[in-house]
């Protein structure tokens, strides 16, 4: 059993793996923020203990990682990934100036492992499964900082030989997404008999379930790897939103036919978006087991057996 911190526990990714670290038996702490949305981790709230002291003020972070001294960091919080999200003060000092100060507060007292949380926009726009050398052509302020976040973790790891590892995340998908994700929306209305609006059908990403993506992070704190390693987490399979619906309307029966283009492409929507996940196979011994058909199934059976749960937190769906 690890004493593990884990960043983020509100959101998406973190509520899914703080529920995978306590299910295999280790002490779980969350820092989080005090004005925050806890619906993600109302249930679990009795096995973790909650504690409140900000990314961004750095000298009472260094007290309170002195005093919890965790063997396992996993630091997942962010802002900026959700197009309301859109502060670019908020952006910072989240995303870079948290991340500069959690590295350093856990340094002064040593860990056994530190995993960070980064994401595939650091690579922006490519035509290509870009590997984690390449060079990197962020696509949003988000993307910039969360580039600038891994190359400090990078440093600091190099620096202070400290096994500090960032894991690149491609479009992570599960139990307790935000709602108003593709993935949500398309359940929401397919239950119903019914399609949302669509983008243009062809295009594309390389989704990957919540599940494998949790037990990345578990291997990454688990493993010895090379000072300051960058994986991606992703499947090297890129399905296009036309296949995404097809997958949904077989999944679910629904008899709507698909009506393209009814929704504006977004700035990030991209033809190709995929990753090389050679690495992480290579090094740490990951590979996905769930297809997207499988990983979609199983989340329509997780919104079935969720009745009270959706209809608080997944309601009303956007209109089609």
């Amino acid at each position: 059993m690890k004493r593990v911190l884990l960043t983020g526990a509100t959101g998406f990714v973190g509520a899914n793996l703080a529920r995978r670290l306590l299910t295999d038996g280790h002490e779980v702490h969350l820092l989080v923020r005090s004005q925050r949305t806890s619906w993600r981790i109302k249930e679990i709230e009795p096995h973790v203990r909650l504690h409140t002291v900000p990314l961004a003020d750095g000298e009472p972070l260094v007290g309170f990682i002195g005093e919890l001294k965790p063997e396992w960091i996993f630091h997942l919080a962010a802002h900026g990934a959700y197009s309301w999200q859109n502060d670019a003060d908020a952006i910072v000092q989240t995303n870079v100036v948290g991340t500069v100060n959690l590295v350093e507060a856990c340094l002064k007292t040593g860990f056994a492992s530190f995993v960070n949380a980064g994401s595939s926009s650091e690579y922006g726009f490519k035509d290509h499964a870009p590997s984690e050398e390449e060079w990197l052509e962020p696509n949003s302020r988000y993307a910039a900082t969360k580039a600038s976040a891994t190359l400090y973790c990078r440093q600091a790891a190099q620096l202070h030989k400290a096994n500090i590892t960032t894991l690149r995340l491609y479009s992570a998908y599960g139990p307790y997404e935000e709602p108003t994700r593709l993935m949500p929306t398309l359940i929401q209305r397919g239950l119903k008999g019914k399609l949302p609006h669509l983008v243009d059908p062809d295009i594309a990403r390389d989704y990957v379930h919540i599940d494998d993506v949790c037990e990345a992070f578990v291997l990454a704190a688990t493993q010895q790897c090379p000072l300051g390693s960058v994986f991606n987490v992703g499947t090297g399979v890129q399905t296009s939103l036309r296949e995404v619906v097809e997958i949904a309307r077989r999944t679910m029966r629904i008899s709507a036919e698909p009506q393209w283009s009814t929704m504006p492409n977004r700035p990030w929507d991209s033809n190709v978006w995929v990753a090389n996940a050679a690495k992480i196979k290579a090094t740490l011994g990951w590979s996905p087991t769930l297809s997207f058909a499988q990983g979609f199934a199983k989340m329509v059976e997780w919104f079935a057996a969720h009745p009270a749960l959706i209809e608080a937190h997944y309601r009303p769906f956007p209109p089609a």
